[in-house]
């Protein structure tokens, strides 16, 4: 483990503690189903360009090498003059050979410090982001949900249970018939009928979750999305992810409170460095991974390779070793 524990590595960000309403909960253990997901040697290469964001992707512990830039001829070069980027280019080898088989019924947590691929490995299973090397395989419809979810900020809450329930592949009837449920899941009440840019952050997100569970989806994917609800609506979250399992569909979830992994899953992927580190049930991952989260914060080197201890001036900024 300590090969792959980077420099970069110093955004530990991961609530330890046990939220009030995680106290004694624990995922419903249900018979599982077929496999219906396989993730097989998955490699997801992103190109950045500028010193700037090659800092801040090493920074976030991703592997970074330089890139070779095809030269382009003459004319070309002449022609396109003007849109020529100038910089170092690099390429961010963002997840590193994941593979997986997920079945019918099971519902998934993913840890993992920031930067580790969490998210773009949901990404990538939704087909958002096409494998560098690898494959995935899914026998249904994936739905994603995150805090950054695309919906339409200019249009009303109404027109975007619209849009969001034609994206799932529902008929109008069905979005008609199940409107007034979205609206009263997300407790937006009559912001419905406001556009979604004058909602706080947390109205946003239940909708966004209200809208993506409508249809029970046979792959449900939730990224950080229930960090910004209050206590009820993590609540009925957990009632419609069971929901969701009930049916024979399948639950991933990241988030960044352990207790809330413990309390919704029961089995955890731990990714570090864009690899899979571990992949085993709740308890043991779980245990596992905060482990690694208390001694590298005790021993203040916020998961360096070496235990290096982190070095600040007088202003309390960090300083490159």
């Amino acid at each position: 483990m300590t090969d792959d524990v980077a420099e970069a590595d110093a955004h530990l960000d991961f609530d330890m503690e046990v939220e009030e309403d995680d106290k004694g909960q624990r995922a419903q253990e249900i018979p599982l189903g077929d496999p219906c997901l396989v993730v097989d040697d998955l490699h997801i290469v992103f190109r950045v360009f500028g010193g700037r964001s090659r800092d801040r992707a090493k920074r976030s512990g991703a592997t970074v090498k330089d890139a070779t830039v095809k030269r382009k001829g003459f004319v070309k070069r002449l022609l396109g003059a003007g849109q020529q980027h100038v910089g170092a280019v690099s390429e961010v080898h963002a997840v590193r050979g994941v593979s997986f088989t997920a079945r019918h019924g099971e519902s998934i947590g993913i840890v993992g410090i920031n930067g580790s691929g969490k998210s773009t490995l949901l990404r990538a299973i939704t087909g958002l982001i096409p494998p560098h090397r690898g494959a995935v395989y899914v026998d249904g419809k994936p739905a994603l949900l995150g805090v950054n979810a695309a919906l339409m900020p200019q249009m009303t809450g109404a027109k975007n249970i619209e849009i969001g329930g034609l994206a799932l592949g529902m008929t109008p009837k069905q979005i008609d018939e199940k409107f007034d449920e979205v609206v009263e899941f997300a407790n937006i009440g009559d912001f419905v009928d406001l556009p979604m840019k004058t909602y706080s952050s947390g109205m946003a997100a239940r909708l966004r979750f209200a809208i993506s569970s409508a249809a029970v989806p046979d792959i449900l994917m939730v990224d950080e999305a229930l960090a910004t609800g209050d206590a009820a609506f993590k609540s009925r979250s957990k009632a419609r992810i069971e929901e969701v399992r009930q049916q024979a569909g399948t639950v991933f979830l990241v988030s960044h409170s352990l207790s809330t992994i413990e309390a919704m899953c029961t089995r955890v992927l731990w990714m570090h460095q864009g690899r899979l580190v571990m992949d085993g049930p709740v308890e043991e991952v779980a245990r596992a991974y905060g482990d690694f989260v208390r001694a590298h914060r005790n021993a203040g080197t916020g998961g360096r390779a070496g235990g290096r201890q982190r070095r600040r001036n007088r202003n309390n900024e960090e300083l490159a070793d």
